[in-house]
């Protein structure tokens, strides 16, 4: 039996980063072990396409980032959302469950 996939569905990081940095701000590991404990591992973020997303989000003014200290007194950049952010989360998560609805009906249609 060959391993699971556990590649995030293309085009939808961006909304997994947004929903994790709406609970709290957290690092970008933290970020990532997130998204692993909650979808069960289903899902595990590879550390460069994480880096390129949250650098992206920022640039489109939907994360703020500061330079802190981590529960292992290690620097590391923290994320959270801004307004604007929390905005972009809602449109994300529409377009999701819109998608995700057009999958189920055709996954249900009879031949």
């Amino acid at each position: 039996m060959t391993e699971p996939n556990t590649d995030v569905i293309q085009g939808t990081l961006d909304l997994l980063i947004l929903k994790t940095l709406s609970l709290e701000p957290m690092h970008g590991f933290g970020i990532a072990r997130r998204i692993e404990q909650i979808s069960r591992n289903v899902f595990r973020i590879n550390p460069g396409s994480l880096l390129t997303a949250l650098q992206r989000l920022e640039r489109a003014g939907w994360l703020d980032a500061e330079w802190r200290r981590t529960e292992h007194a290690r620097r590391a950049r923290y994320y959270s959302l801004t307004r604007a952010g929390r905005k972009q989360l809602e449109v994300e998560a529409s377009t999701w469950n819109q998608r995700a609805s057009a999958i189920a009906r055709l996954l249900k249609a009879e031949a």
